[in-house]
């Protein structure tokens, strides 16, 4: 489910020597917290135990609840219209605790999860899924020729800038490469400060930092879609949720380079 902040528009991850989780090790200062909200205790927790509650909380007291017992179940009948969807190799954003990436796996298909979580990536590798921990900003294999991306659960507000998400999305797939979105349920357009929250009362601020997300409706990322440069290919709903299969536009250099080959080509026989 999760990628942390990093420059553009998010801080890099650090490595994790230790691969402390909690507040005894590397990952439990009030600054680390603050570089990597879903390396917290609340989420690592969650993860865990197989359940909420969990929350992601505005700074005005509203919650969102996030559904952690779906997250660590299998792929449900929603999730599968997405995964008959995909084309090629198959990098799942933000994975969680790998239930798509572990279904794809089952199903033959080349998979791998990406997620700053270290308890979200035990999970998917337990599953029996590929699993890198790391921020789809830093350096990934397979750049540029992934068949397809997912950003489901709520990813596409990662950060809180899915227009600079998107364009990341675009430098990794292949040409024609899909990308697979969830919208929110309702229509709704923010981007706002959130921290993570269990409902207890019991954590200190700072151990819950605020960060950065957004939430786009079906119209919103519809829209956005199409000023960033991507066609949207298919819309549907399913069991509650909504999604978008997407295709960037090839960007007008590489156009021109296609249309230049072909002219050669061309001329090349004629000449012959």
């Amino acid at each position: 489910m999760t990628v942390s902040p990093t420059p553009h528009p998010r801080t890099a991850r650090p490595e994790n020597p230790a691969g402390a989780e909690g507040p005894a090790g590397p990952e439990g200062t009030a600054e680390a917290a603050g570089r990597h909200p879903w390396r917290t205790d609340p989420y690592a927790r969650a993860l865990r135990a197989g359940r909420g509650p969990l929350f992601l909380r505005r700074s005005d007291g509203w919650l969102l609840p996030l559904e952690v017992e779906r997250w660590c179940a299998g792929a449900d009948e929603a999730d599968r219209t997405v995964l008959r969807r995909c084309t090629g190799a198959v990098l799942d954003i933000g994975c969680g605790p790998g239930r798509l990436v572990a279904a794809l796996t089952e199903l033959g298909r080349p998979a791998l999860g990406v997620d700053t979580a270290p308890a979200a990536v035990s999970r998917t590798r337990e599953r029996g899924g590929a699993a890198l921990c790391r921020s789809v900003f830093e350096p990934l294999p397979g750049e540029g020729r992934w068949g397809s991306a997912l950003l489901i659960d709520g990813n596409i507000g990662m950060g809180g800038d899915p227009a600079a998400l998107l364009a990341r999305v675009r430098q990794l797939l292949a040409p024609g490469g899909l990308l697979l979105a969830e919208a929110a349920p309702a229509e709704v357009e923010e981007r706002v400060q959130v921290r993570l929250d269990d409902g207890s009362g019991a954590r200190p601020e700072r151990h819950a930092p605020l960060f950065p997300w957004a939430r786009l409706g079906r119209t919103a990322l519809r829209a956005l879609a199409g000023r960033e440069g991507w066609t949207v290919v298919e819309e549907w709903s399913a069991y509650g949720r909504f999604f978008l299969s997407l295709r960037a536009a090839a960007p007008a250099a590489a156009t021109e380079a296609v249309t230049s080959a072909v002219a050669d080509t061309a001329g090349s026989h004629e000449r012959s």
